[in-house]
Order: structure tokens, then sequence, then C-alpha cells
């Protein structure tokens, strides 16, 4: 028996995966508009938020349909720490906090994991898919905005457990498809998706401001230094 639901998936949530993606505060992203403070914001948002999917995803790794989609090695809440490490300093775990976007997700991952434990499936593929399809292009533009090198605070987007990315998202995507589900539950993963992408928009709208008030910063002390050049001309032409 099969499902096709790696098809479901992607042609179920190509609006909500547009939405997303249109999001002023990924947009700054992609156009290297991101600034230590507000990357670091993101990185906590993402290490709750993974810490309780992978805590679910162990709990149920004896499940009749999570066990086949259970690989450790994608797991992100080790490299997110050695991110928060380098960003927060080793006190990291007393600064930061889950902000109240992220505490509605974990609430819904934890809500799901003990009434239909299936639909963690939607998180894994919403969050997994996304860090192995676009995580390499992401760390490339946050090293050149943030100046770092070497590996460090990009942790994140490194799966030194898989050899080959796009080949195990073949597998993955393989193996969506084996799991013996009826249309009914296919549906409501394919929701549950859908909601999982609504509340990565909520993460990612919450830093909106952080984003804009660095671009501001950056904005007055560019103009404060070419003002100050421009005094300095003047004085020395007179």
């Amino acid at each position: 028996m099969s499902s096709n639901l790696a098809k479901e998936l992607r042609e179920g949530t190509k609006q909500a995966h547009s939405m997303t993606e249109n999001v002023n505060f990924v947009r700054y992203f992609l156009k290297g508009l991101i600034d230590k403070n507000s990357y670091r914001k993101l990185m906590a948002s993402l290490y709750f938020v993974y810490s309780e999917m992978e805590v679910q995803m162990q709990r149920h790794q004896a499940h009749p349909i999570l066990s086949k989609i259970h690989f450790p090695e994608l797991a992100r809440r080790r490299s997110l720490e050695k991110d928060l490490q380098f960003y927060y300093g080793d006190d990291w775990h007393n600064q930061v906090a889950a902000s109240p976007a992220t505490q509605v997700y974990l609430g819904r991952i934890q809500d799901i994991a003990n009434t239909a434990p299936e639909l963690l499936i939607a998180h894994a593929y919403t969050r997994y898919m996304g860090d192995l399809s676009g995580g390499q292009i992401l760390k490339g533009i946050a090293q050149r905005a943030m100046g770092l090198s070497g590996g460090q605070g990009t942790a994140f987007y490194e799966f030194d457990d898989i050899a080959d990315e796009k080949a195990f998202k073949v597998v993955y995507r393989q193996r969506l498809n084996e799991l013996p589900l009826s249309q009914a539950t296919i549906e409501d993963i394919v929701n549950e998706a859908n909601a999982a992408f609504g509340m990565n928009m909520k993460l990612f709208q919450e830093l909106e401001g952080s984003v804009i008030k660095s671009l501001g910063q950056v904005l007055l002390n560019t103009l404060t230094r070419r003002r100050a050049r421009g005094r300095s001309g003047l004085a020395t032409a007179d």
C-alpha cells in the first residue's frame, strides 16, 4: 500500500509555502539584510521548536507510522545549541526564552503528539525538507551578511551525518509515499502542514520589528557619517 503523500504535501502546501517566503523578514533575509541580533532570536525560536518536535518524534519512535520516517540524522537541536552558544555565550540557556508565537507552536506540537501523533509528519516535513532544500543558500547569505567564517554561527545548516542531501530527500519522499495511510489521514497531514507554515510565518513576523530597527540604525549611522564627512570637507575648504 502506498499513499503518494510526498506529492500531496508538495501540491497542497504551495500557497502556504509562497506566503511564508513573502513575509518581510524572509525577504530581508534573502536580500542579505539580516543582523546578528535578529538572527540569534530566530535561532532561539527554532531551538525550542526543534527540541520539542524531536522529543516527541523520539517518544513515538515505535509508532507504526512515525517509525518509518524517524531519521535521527536530521536532528537539529545539537546544532542549534552550538549556534546559540556562539551568539549568546556559555550562559545562553539563561538568555533565551520561547517567544509568544513560539509558545503557540510548541503547544500545537505537544497537542498532536498526545492526540494524533501521525500529524507530526507534517511538522517534520515542513521544517526538515526546507532545511535540506534551501539551507546551504541561507547559510551563505547569513555568512556574508554577518561576516561569519569557519562555520561559526551557522551549524544549524550543517547536516554532518548526511553525505548527500539531494539523495536523502529522495529517500525521505519515498518513505512518505510508502506510508500506509487513508486518504482522510493524508488530508489531515496536509492541513497540518499548512498550519505549520502558518506558525512559521508568525515566528518570522515577530522578528520583523527587530530587523527594521536594525536597518534603521544602519541607515542613521550611514547618514551621520556622510554628514560628518560633509562638514569636514567644508571646514577644509574654508
